[in-house]
């Protein structure tokens, strides 16, 4: 499914192997959680809607906004009611090229991602940076600053493979409804290069920091 991408949001890059590489994301369509349940016994959370609208599709109007050409939709729970949806005269983005990728077998976003590099072919790979992303994403994030600013990171250190985004919120849950009320993060970066030094779940017991890791800091 797929056709010519219109005009848009495009990252400029030096390299020419980059330039000719066509951008592309991973799209988990499965949240490989039970904190939705019952409602998502019976139906996708991707599918759920938002102001009458699929949560996917707000996904992938975002990734579209920021010049990504090639989509990898990953589907496991419910994986039929979504490639029914991504084939059907109400999916609404005809400018990106969506490949549909099934696993009944992932319980985790790491197995899934394994299991797409396993399932790779010639026709269809992933062909260097990808943008991963859940299904249920909404956000209006300038992502191509944030694509420009990784490989331009990965330029200076060839080490640095992934940038994550992270935000920040509001430590109560009922201020900020953004928050689940079990959700909290322990998280330690260098304030020069960015680098993430430490990242740890937090559910309110002890945090444990390598000492060493200070002078990082």
């Amino acid at each position: 499914m797929g056709a010519q991408k219109k005009s848009g949001a495009k990252v400029p890059d030096d390299s020419d192997e980059q330039s000719r590489q066509r951008l592309q994301a991973i799209l988990l369509a499965d949240s490989f959680t039970t904190k939705f349940r019952p409602v998502t016994l019976e139906r996708p959370k991707v599918l759920l809607p938002l102001a009458n609208t699929p949560m996917i599709d707000y996904t992938l109007s975002w990734l579209e906004s920021a010049g990504i050409e090639e989509v990898f939709v990953f589907c496991c729970a419910h994986s039929t009611q979504v490639i029914e949806y991504l084939e059907s005269e109400r999916y609404s983005h005809p400018y990106l090229i969506v490949r549909t990728i099934e696993s009944q077998k992932s319980i985790s976003a790491g197995d899934a991602l394994r299991y797409i590099y396993e399932q790779q072919t010639e026709t269809s790979q992933i062909q260097g940076d990808f943008v991963l992303v859940s299904g249920d994403t909404v956000s209006n994030m300038p992502l191509a600053d944030l694509i420009r600013e990784h490989r331009e990171r990965k330029k200076r250190d060839e080490k640095a493979i992934m940038t994550m985004v992270i935000k920040k919120s509001k430590p109560s849950p009922i201020t900020h409804q953004s928050r689940l009320g079990t959700d909290q993060l322990f998280i330690a970066v260098d304030p020069l290069t960015k680098q993430l030094l430490h990242y740890q779940d937090h559910g309110g017991g002890f945090v444990c920091l390598d000492k060493s890791l200070m002078c990082s800091m």
